[in-house]
């Protein structure tokens, strides 16, 4: 199973993150979310909190202004911008897909792992659904909880198409695109996983 490598990319409040976790336990896979933060942080010498602030986002920072902190980049300046934060993250993502099985939830890991052996996962949900997760999960009434999808579907938007030149949730650059509200967190992973196997991406 050393070359089972997944990429997970999600609308948000479809629980690609609960069904990436319910792949790993099943297939006894790493799962990587935050912990790409954490792992491309330590790498970077910036702090966990200024990769968490970027996360899925694109621009341009002084880093100085947000966190009252500052590296020199080889001319005394403070600023580094989404390029170089994406090129660590990657980075990173490419040594662990190199090294091992792994699961990778969004930041662009199926653009980022093109040239690797993958099984590329979009999930998605009807609206209505996704809204009606995200007002249980955050206490939020219903139209909080659709004004937060929206927000934060367009940062994941604009992070994907920006570093990928390509379109985010385009089916034709999966192998599989599976609405989560049908089979359930469960019922997808086994879903993803039996695709997977036959498909060849999954090592029984």
């Amino acid at each position: 199973m050393s070359d089972t490598i997944i990429n997970i990319g999600r609308q948000y409040g479809a629980a690609g993150l609960e069904i990436a976790r319910t792949l790993g336990e099943k297939l006894a896979i790493p799962v990587y979310d935050k912990e790409l933060i954490n792992e491309a942080a330590s790498r970077s010498g910036f702090s966990r909190e200024f990769f968490e602030h970027r996360d899925e986002k694109k621009g341009f920072l002084n880093i100085q202004n947000i966190f009252g902190i500052g590296r020199s980049m080889g001319n005394s300046q403070t600023f580094i911008n989404d390029n170089e934060l994406f090129k660590i993250q990657s980075a990173v993502m490419r040594e662990i897909a190199g090294n091992g099985p792994a699961i990778f939830v969004g930041r662009a890991s199926n653009y980022v792992l093109r040239d690797f052996r993958c099984l590329d996962v979009f999930i998605c949900a009807p609206l209505p659904e996704r809204v009606k997760r995200i007002a249980g999960r955050d206490s939020l009434s219903a139209a909080e909880a659709e004004a937060l999808i929206a927000k934060t579907e367009k940062g994941r938007r604009d992070f994907y198409n920006f570093f990928t030149y390509g379109d985010w949730g385009c089916a034709s650059d999966y192998d599989l695109c599976i609405d989560s509200s049908l089979l359930g967190i469960e019922g997808t992973a086994d879903y993803i996983i039996v695709f997977g196997r036959k498909a060849g991406l999954i090592k029984p």
